[in-house]
């Protein structure tokens, strides 16, 4: 028993197992693998190394965004006389962020205050009073609360207004009648303002800091230049009406009922190389709306004031343009855990062309019985008695016995 304890242990140390190999001269068979173990060379140099860039670790992006609009536009609406809109009246909201609002059009309800009106004729119409109780009677049934009923602008007082045959209600009056939206935009001077964007990056793992101001945006140039995709790509100051003529649009249109454009800054910098290399590009899309029930951007704004010790506002129903800035990026540097994990994957890939050989020789080609032949070796177990024992050889279930006195040179399958 302790000797074949011993056997073992020695056979498990001193002993090497190798495949058999076959070599085959077949035309056919050869090509293919050539040509394949070709195109997975190629695609481990040329897609994962070279495109993809597998020899480097990825850093997601932290990125802070603030910006700054400029410009400086002139109305005259019959309810506010020639008014100046500057940076503090038509940017909303006025710090800055990354998504802000910039007012292309408005609708104004001057000196609105606290009082009983009538509503709009096509919002709670009637003939008697018996109309606008059926009316708040219905809303109350219908709204969530049961008291008081609500209509769009205020609360029904259940009166009918004959000089506009419409209920009354308690609210800010004159109610609001945004139907009529001015055209052309009020604000078309805003095609010309100019917004400037800064950017602030980090690659936390690779401890990279960078800003979209980079080294040949110097303060002079940042004065004169103005964003063009081709001429100036890195100024970090562009023009509305560019940016609206790169999604496709025209700014008349959009400045009219307001929407929404996504301003796409991209950072992917190979770190191997100098921070100087590592710039942003500047992408602009347009949101459409497909839902045509309610089109373009808008909100409602209030100025208020007293006058007389009354309490009144001024009400704006406010369309523009929704800016969202969305920073995308990563930063790649080699790294030599990933190379050795996209080198060893890359040559695992390299054994498909053997399971796809091995599938033709074995079960396409015409000779494929041959190759059978030559490629699986069976043996049987062979026995010696010593004594009244008996012992397994050695040699046993291992195609060695039949090769132990050879040179060693792979056995070769040319079909006859």
């Amino acid at each position: 028993m302790g000797h074949k304890f011993k056997k073992e242990i020695s056979d498990f140390f001193f002993e090497y197992d190798t495949p058999r190999m076959v070599l085959v001269r077949d035309k056919k068979v050869g090509l293919t693998f050539r040509l394949i173990q070709f195109g997975v060379l190629c695609y481990i140099v040329g897609w994962v190394f070279l495109y993809e860039k597998g020899y480097q670790a990825v850093d997601d992006i932290i990125s802070s965004v603030s910006v700054k609009m400029k410009g400086i536009a002139i109305t005259n609406v019959a309810e506010m006389g020639t008014e100046i809109w500057d940076v503090a009246d038509y940017v909303f909201p006025p710090q800055g962020d990354s998504s802000f609002v910039v007012m292309t059009n408005f609708i104004i309800t001057p000196e609105q205050q606290m009082a009983n009106c009538s509503e709009l004729p096509d919002e709670a119409p009637c003939k008697t009073d018996d109309d606008c109780k059926a009316l708040s009677s219905r809303k109350t049934q219908e709204g969530e609360n049961s008291d008081p009923s609500l209509s769009t602008s205020g609360i029904l007082t259940g009166n009918c207004l004959n000089e506009t045959k419409s209920c009354e209600v308690y609210a800010w009056c004159p109610v609001e009648n945004d139907h009529v939206i001015p055209k052309p935009p009020l604000l078309m001077q805003a095609e010309n303002f100019t917004l400037f964007i800064k950017n602030s990056i980090s690659f936390p793992r690779h401890k990279v800091n960078r800003q979209n101001l980079v080294e040949t945006v110097t303060s002079s140039y940042l004065k004169t230049c103005t964003y063009h995709k081709d001429t100036h790509p890195l100024c970090p100051v562009f023009r509305l009406g560019y940016i609206v003529e790169q999604t496709g649009q025209k700014f008349i249109d959009i400045a009219l009922k307001g929407g929404t454009i996504g301003i796409v800054i991209d950072w992917n910098c190979d770190l191997d190389w100098s921070l100087k290399h590592c710039k942003p590009t500047y992408r602009f899309h347009a949101l459409h709306d497909e839902n045509s029930v309610s089109q373009g951007f808008n909100f409602r704004h209030a100025r208020y004031y007293k006058e007389d010790g009354i309490r009144k506002r001024t009400l704006f129903k406010v369309f523009g343009i929704r800016f969202d800035i969305l920073v995308n990026g990563q930063g790649g540097k080699f790294d030599i855990i990933p190379t050795m994990t996209t080198i060893g994957s890359g040559i695992g890939i390299f054994g498909v062309a053997t399971v796809v050989c091995d599938l033709m020789l074995l079960h396409v080609l015409p000779k494929r019985n041959y190759y059978k032949e030559k490629k699986f070796k069976y043996a049987k177990s062979e026995k010696k008695t010593i004594g009244k024992e008996e012992e397994e050889s050695p040699y046993e279930n291992n195609f060695q016995y039949e090769n132990s006195q050879s040179s060693g040179v792979p056995v070769t399958a040319v079909p006859s």
